[in-house]
């Protein structure tokens, strides 16, 4: 029987700014970015473009977008693909906002090949 994936609660909505990030760090590393875009949205994000792995957390949030600010890749938050032309997925983690407080379930969600955890394009 398949257990369901843990959730951890992380913070209050009101710490991550708006248009910002905040980084859950996970000891031996694919820390976990957390981005809100709007006032009541939250995404998670590994935190490394599928480019050279950059810092997402780093990035500029517009829109439902963050910018990589090592190469200027675009990732979309809601599905942590590159947005064209460029190609590669971070992988994302689920979010839910429980009265005003963020959960965050620490099993990554299925993405396609070109997922960066699977390795980071040249």
């Amino acid at each position: 029987m398949e257990t369901a994936p843990p959730w951890v609660h992380v913070c209050a909505i009101d710490e991550i700014p708006v248009l910002g990030a905040r980084v859950l760090r996970r000891p031996g590393g694919g820390d976990i970015a957390l981005f809100r875009p709007a006032v009541d949205r939250v995404f998670a994000l590994t935190d490394r473009c599928p480019h050279r792995g950059g810092p997402l957390s780093q990035g500029i949030v517009a829109g439902d977008t963050v910018t990589c600010p090592l190469h200027g890749w675009n990732i979309a938050l809601d599905s942590g693909q590159a947005c064209a032309p460029d190609v590669g997925c971070a992988r994302r983690h689920a979010v839910e906002l429980r009265g005003g407080e963020v959960w965050l379930s620490l099993a990554p969600e299925v993405t396609a090949a070109t997922d960066v955890d699977a390795g980071v394009a040249a």
